[in-house]
């Protein structure tokens, strides 16, 4: 009888927390998630190119750091170790620059090397806090930088957010990548989520002699992943040597391909998002 009555509470709990889920959400037009089926392909570099590009075109940007194990987008944006803010409507993100914000677990830990040894429960529990507890406020355009794979967080993510737009699934050209985040965009599809498109990172290595494009990794995997699943290719990154550390941020390098790669793929998200497919 005891046990009933806990369980009846928690449930009560859960549809408590998503009203007010749903309520934090109704504030940001847009929510898309960032993917990858396997870890060091350069999902959370996307991530956090894609969040500041659009902070810079002006729009209110929010990126959420669920990666739980490895939350790098606070070092990625060259945010430094900042104690987290409470007031009367919730815990509050950090401004890192004049349009964007971010929350991440690296905010909850005292030594930014201290691991996070978390299950399951704990990890999904979490992920709903920052969804119900962070007050965004007003914004244009949410990203969320998933963990790689197909796990706790990504069912956390996808089925607690309401009327998500979309996901954008990252990949490198090689074999391994590219069967892993297949794997990653038949999960989405199961769930019944658009997946948006496919960015292909690392498609190769531009030689910093002849600029010389060298596919280090194979070559046209985005493109036949791409034709596979009938989704489209948003567009190949390659590697680019630069002469200043630009930490995550690759689109500070305004003169490189690279940026001008993603300021492409930004712009297509643009399109197809912000703006519904208008020209």
């Amino acid at each position: 009888m005891i046990k009933e009555q806990e369980n009846q509470e928690q449930k009560l709990a859960y549809m408590q927390q998503d009203i007010i889920i749903t309520k934090r959400m109704d504030q940001i037009k847009h929510k898309i998630a960032v993917m990858s089926g396997k870890g060091g392909v350069g999902k959370s570099t996307m991530a956090v190119n894609i969040a500041a590009s659009f902070a810079n075109k002006g729009y209110k940007t929010g990126i959420m750091d669920v990666d739980i194990h490895g939350p790098n987008v606070p070092k990625m944006l060259k945010i430094g170790k900042i104690g987290l803010k409470v007031n009367e409507e919730g815990i509050l993100p950090v401004e890192a620059g004049e349009n964007l914000k971010v929350m991440s677990s690296q905010f909850l830990l005292s030594d930014e090397n201290s691991p996070i040894i978390w299950r399951g429960p704990k990890k999904t529990a979490a992920i709903r806090q920052f969804l119900s507890d962070v007050s965004w406020g007003n914004l244009d355009i949410l990203i969320i930088d998933c963990p790689p794979g197909t796990g706790d967080e990504h069912l956390a993510i996808l089925q607690s957010i309401p009327s998500i737009d979309g996901i954008i699934m990252v990949t490198t050209p090689h074999t391994v990548s590219l069967d892993d985040v297949e794997k990653s965009i038949n999960m989405v599809r199961h769930l019944k989520i658009e997946v948006l498109g496919i960015v292909e990172n690392m498609s190769g290595l531009i030689c910093p002699e002849c600029e010389t494009e060298i596919p280090i990794f194979g070559n046209g995997g985005g493109s036949e992943i791409a034709s596979k699943t009938g989704i489209q290719l948003l567009g190949a990154v390659p590697i680019e040597v630069s002469p200043k550390e630009h930490s995550g941020l690759l689109i500070e390098n305004e003169e490189s391909k690279t940026s001008e790669k993603i300021l492409k793929i930004v712009a297509k998200i643009e399109n197809m998002v912000l703006n519904n497919g208008s020209t």
